[in-house]
């Protein structure tokens, strides 16, 4: 049902790492159904910030950019050393930032700021305080919880979404209100997660050109894909000759066809970018990737037991994600990859794989479904208390 108050709604992503983009996109295709009068704008923040960006300015690259390739090459170790001199740099740039949010909302002011990234949740604050002081600012977290500090939350009066009760108490013991800190089920997924998937498995792995009845793992490093895919399937085509492989690439086409070149004795096969990660994953009986909150968070959605790695490469961010699997049962940390072999191998003893699937099951992940309840309760209570919109913005 769609709620009496019609804001207007400011959702900034970013495209480091794709689960941001994922994110805020899921969300603008549930509340066109379910909140169809809401005004929703989605705005990209690393091109709203491109006239600021010093690391284009250097380089010629924008700075989420950089990100994603040290992903696709695998280069993230040293990551948490980087941190604070890059809050460093948000902190000496931040008043440059909140002048260009200001004078962005001077034209367009919205009742409502909604954020799903990290970093720059203080900026975008401080900004939206001068334009609309009396207005709600809202993060939703899209990690599994915060890596502080100035990662996620800040000592500032907003709301916070959390997909994990870990992620609430965070926010609790930085000194925000109860009432100000909401939990959800886990992370937003898209909405394709949820449609119906084929019945026949076994028919759709062979017009894969499968083994209908093989364990089937699949290998996914987001939407970036990594070329540490290659060394795995190559140990897994040595240490479990019994099973066989779909390996999704995302946007890194060069490990894609350095995976076809392989002379893999294993029945695998390679995927390119796609918007059919469920499918693939519906095919699938184990999943191999690393700990980041949106692959993750897509393979316990289908009940598929994990093998992580947790090491110096493990971004600091993520490194919580492992805990929480090994915590609920769902699956494998390893200390690398070059374990990963013996890991599956436990993985798919019965024994082990009917435990980790009956753990699994247990865990729905409504989260995107949710939201729109949360944000709803949010607007009730910030603006019917206002006797209005919310729309109160200083010219």
């Amino acid at each position: 049902m769609a709620s009496s108050v019609t804001p207007r709604i400011d959702l900034f992503y970013y495209h480091a790492g794709g689960g941001h983009r994922t994110a805020a996109t899921a969300l603008e295709q549930v509340l066109a159904k379910r909140e169809p009068l809401w005004r929703l704008r989605v705005i990209n923040f690393q091109h709203l910030q491109a006239p600021l960006d010093v690391f284009r300015k250097i380089t010629g690259i924008p700075t989420d950019e950089i990100y994603n390739r040290l992903l696709m090459r695998g280069w993230t170790r040293g990551i948490g050393q980087i941190l604070p001199w890059f809050h460093a740099l948000i902190r000496w740039r931040t008043p440059a930032l909140v002048r260009l949010l200001e004078g962005f909302w001077r034209q367009d002011c919205p009742d409502v700021v909604v954020s799903v990234i990290p970093h720059f949740n203080q900026v975008i604050f401080k900004a939206f305080q001068k334009v609309n002081p009396a207005a709600p600012f809202i993060t939703i977290v899209t990690d599994l919880a915060d890596y502080p500090p100035n990662f996620w939350m800040h000592c500032q009066p907003q709301y916070f979404i959390c997909g994990t009760e870990r992620g609430v108490q965070q926010a609790l013991a930085m000194g925000h209100p109860a009432e100000r800190a909401f939990r959800t089920s886990g992370m937003i997924l898209s909405p394709s997660f949820y449609e119906p998937l084929p019945e026949d498995r076994p028919a759709e792995r062979a017009r894969l050109g499968l083994q209908p009845d093989r364990p089937t793992g699949v290998l996914l490093f987001g939407g970036t894909g990594s070329s540490r895919m290659v060394d795995i399937a190559r140990r897994l085509n040595r240490g479990v000759p019994g099973v066989q492989l779909i390996l999704l690439c995302g946007r890194n086409r060069r490990v894609a066809e350095q995976l076809r070149k392989l002379r893999l004795t294993i029945p695998a096969h390679v995927v390119e970018f796609t918007t059919r990660v469920p499918y693939y994953l519906h095919l699938a009986d184990f999943f191999i990737g690393k700990p980041g909150p949106g692959s993750l968070s897509e393979a316990v959605a289908m009940r598929l037991p994990v093998v992580l790695e947790r090491n110096a490469w493990t971004m600091p961010q993520e490194r919580f994600n492992t805990d929480w699997v090994v915590e609920n049962d769902f699956g494998v940390v390893v200390r690398s990859f070059s374990e990963v072999a013996e890991a599956v191998a436990q993985i798919l003893e019965p024994q082990n794989f009917h435990r980790h699937r009956a753990a699994l099951a247990k865990h729905r992940n409504r989260a995107l479904f949710e939201i729109p309840e949360i944000l709803r309760t949010i607007f009730e209570r910030e603006f019917q208390a206002k006797g209005s919109s919310g729309q109160a913005c200083l010219g």
